[in-house]
This record gives structure tokens, sequence and C-alpha cells, in this order.
């Protein structure tokens, strides 16, 4: 696993140990960024299940201004810190053990907004389309923000979610990408 392309292009990054986690491909992330950038003018991201911090890592590599990565495990916690640490720009990243929902009410409790939010949740627990309306309802989303979800092909997200719009969905192998924009009345 590596940084595909940007400041940090081709650096190693370290997988989460153990098989709680499933880090998305190069392939995969180099397809996603193709579609969403390739290149940032800034903006800040979210990645509320980072796992590895991988996704994250790659937005700010390729001109994301910050980034904040949540995970509850404290193995990704450890693994996103050594990551991190690969990048030798520890003060573009914020890095929380929490829980996604208590995450998600603390962001909005200090007033922060996101470009990009990264979803790849245990594909068993995902709630997206909830936590979606709960990022929406909590102010947390700038205008235009774009949801980036990743699951496996059995989480069937609709195209339809209330105050998002549907951009597109493409199939990796079991992999699936979604991607939703906030609604102008968002």
């Amino acid at each position: 696993m590596r940084i595909v392309a940007g400041d940090f292009g081709g650096r190693r990054l370290k997988a989460v140990p153990a098989m709680a986690t499933r880090p998305t491909t190069d392939k995969v992330k180099e397809a996603l960024f193709n579609i969403i950038g390739p290149y940032f003018d800034g903006g800040r991201s979210l990645d509320l299940f980072a796992g590895s911090g991988g996704l994250s890592i790659e937005a700010v590599s390729r001109g994301v201004e910050q980034a904040v990565l949540i995970d509850k495990q404290y193995a990704a916690i450890k693994t996103i810190k050594d990551n991190v640490a690969v990048t030798k720009a520890p003060e573009k990243f914020e890095i929380l053990k929490r829980d996604a929902n208590r995450a998600l009410k603390e962001l909005a409790d200090r007033g922060d907004q996101f470009n990009l939010v990264f979803f790849d949740p245990p594909y068993a627990q995902q709630k997206i389309a909830e936590q979606m309306a709960t990022l929406r309802e909590l102010g947390l989303l700038a205008a235009g923000a774009r949801i980036i979800c990743e699951t496996d092909q059995n989480a069937q997200l609709p195209d339809d979610i209330d105050g998002f719009d549907f951009v597109e969905r493409r199939d990796y192998g079991i992999t699936e990408l979604t991607i939703y924009a906030l609604g102008s009345e968002g």
C-alpha cells in the first residue's frame, strides 16, 4: 500500500494489523481520486472510519489543506499515526480515537466544516445514509461538499438520499464506490 500521487507520492503506508480493517487498494484509491480530483486547492476532509488513514493521507498529498481522521480502534489509531509520520507534515492531520457518532457531535460543537467526507465503515455495520443526514443536520458540510462511500456490493446505497445529489457509482471487483454531493438546498 502506498501514496499514489501528489506531494507524498510513492511513500509506503502500513496496513492495520489483523483483519478488522480492509485497506483501500492502490487501484481503487487511484480510480477514486481520478473521479473526484485528481488534485485539490485546499479544503478540509473528514474520514469517519479511517482505518490506516490512506484515503485522507492521499487527499492531503493531492492538495487538501487539513484532514481529520476518526477511528475507534486502538490499532487503527496507532497505524494512522505511523502513516502520518511518513508524510513529515503532521500539522495537516488531526487524529481522534472516537466512535463516529460521538465524533460528529464534537466536530459540530467546534464549528468544523468539511469539503470531502470519506465513509469506509465495517461492511456489516454501515449506516452511511443515517450518518450523511447527521452531517447535514449538524452543519458539518461546506457548500458543494462531496461524500465518498466505499462499500461492498451488498450495501446497495440508494441513489436518492434527502439533501444530497447522487453523482456516480463504480464497481471495482467486490468494492463499490458511491459518490454524492451536498444538494444546493443543503
